[in-house]
């Protein structure tokens, strides 16, 4: 199989960070389950799988009711936070996406479209040593209709100066191919290109 690619039309580039640049979806799941097994609830893993690209406060309202717990939501991602912020060091790159970022960087405008928060964003792309090589990042914080939905993108698509069908998304999440896709805009799945790492905070 080839590796990734930037296609010849492509005049900007969009990155999901989640499981896209940042192999941080070990570290999710591993601190939804601590949390769980501190407050008293399994957390379900197919969750991470369907609502990949969505918020952390989405996450949360869908545990609280499964679960039916007594914490607010907001309380919820609050504690999921410092527990991402304590484990933000064992995250690694995703080699084979970093690898186009930094062979396009100064030639194509780039930006980072996320689900994530700023803090979390920012969080991950200090640790991979990656903030200084986009032009623009567009979190959960700046938007307020979120992926599936397309203003995610068409954010960076119009801070970058870029046509939407000019711009060329990578991603790993369904949730966001769908939103990159109606935006008109081109869409890579990494999917096959990366590996997904498995493992459990001690």
């Amino acid at each position: 199989m080839m590796g990734l690619t930037v296609s010849p039309g492509a005049k900007a580039l969009i990155f999901d960070l989640d499981g896209t640049l940042s192999d941080s979806l070990p570290v999710h799941l591993a601190t939804w389950k601590k949390l769980g097994s501190s407050i008293g609830f399994v957390f379900d893993e197919q969750i991470v799988y369907e609502m990949t690209g969505m918020p952390t406060i989405a996450f949360a309202r869908k545990i609280v009711e499964d679960n039916h717990l007594k914490i607010a939501p907001g309380e919820l991602v609050k504690m999921k936070h410092k527990a991402f912020r304590e484990s933000v060091h064992l995250i690694k790159p995703f080699n084979a996406v970093v690898a186009i970022v930094k062979e396009y960087h100064g030639k194509l405008p780039m930006s980072i479209g996320t689900g994530a928060s700023r803090e979390s964003a920012m969080l991950q792309l200090n640790q991979l040593g990656l903030t200084s090589f986009f032009n623009y990042i567009v979190t959960a914080d700046d938007v307020t209709r979120h992926k599936p939905e397309t203003e995610t993108f068409l954010k960076c698509a119009e801070l970058m100066g870029a046509a939407p069908p000019d711009c060329q998304v990578f991603e790993d999440g369904i949730l966001g191919m769908k939103a990159a896709r109606a935006a008109g805009m081109m869409v890579t799945d990494v999917r096959p290109y990366i590996n997904y790492g498995t493992w459990t905070l001690s």
